[in-house]
C-alpha cells in the first residue's frame, strides 16, 4: 500500500490543453458545426466513424480528412454543443457523440446467461 501511495504521488498531472481555435473562415465554420450537429442529432448517439461515413454521404467539401472532423467535434465538444458519452461494453469501452438534450438510447448489453439474475427454486 505504501509503495502505490508513493507512486500515485510521483505522477505529474496530465498538462491543461489549450482552446482549440480553427483556422477556417467563421462562415465555413457555421457551415461545417451545423452539418455535422444536424448527423449527430438526426442519426443519434455515434461514434467517430459512423459520423465520418455519414459527412461522406452528403458530401460536405470543407472537411479535408477524418482529422480534420475530429478536430471539429472536439471544438464543438469545447463549446458545448455535443457531449461525449462512454458505452461500456463488457471489457470494451465505446464513445459515442450526442447533442445535449436527445435522450440517451444508448443500448445496455445484457447479462450472459442471466448471471445476474437470482434464479427461483
Amino acid at each position: 500500500m505504501f509503495a502505490t501511495a508513493i507512486r500515485y504521488l510521483a505522477k505529474k498531472p496530465k498538462p491543461k490543453q489549450k482552446p482549440i481555435e480553427l483556422k477556417t473562415p467563421p462562415e465555413q465554420t457555421k457551415t461545417l458545426t451545423r452539418v455535422i450537429f444536424d448527423i449527430v442529432k438526426e442519426h443519434g448517439p455515434l461514434t467517430i466513424a459512423d459520423t465520418w461515413e455519414h459527412v461522406q454521404q452528403v458530401g460536405l467539401r470543407g472537411l479535408t480528412s477524418k482529422r480534420h472532423m475530429k478536430i471539429v467535434l472536439r471544438w464543438m465538444r469545447e463549446r458545448q454543443k455535443l457531449r461525449l458519452i462512454c458505452n461500456h461494453v463488457g471489457p470494451h469501452k465505446q464513445f459515442l457523440y450526442t447533442t445535449w438534450f436527445a435522450k440517451s438510447n444508448v443500448n445496455q448489453p445484457k447479462p450472459a446467461n442471466g448471471s445476474s439474475l437470482p434464479k427461483l427454486p
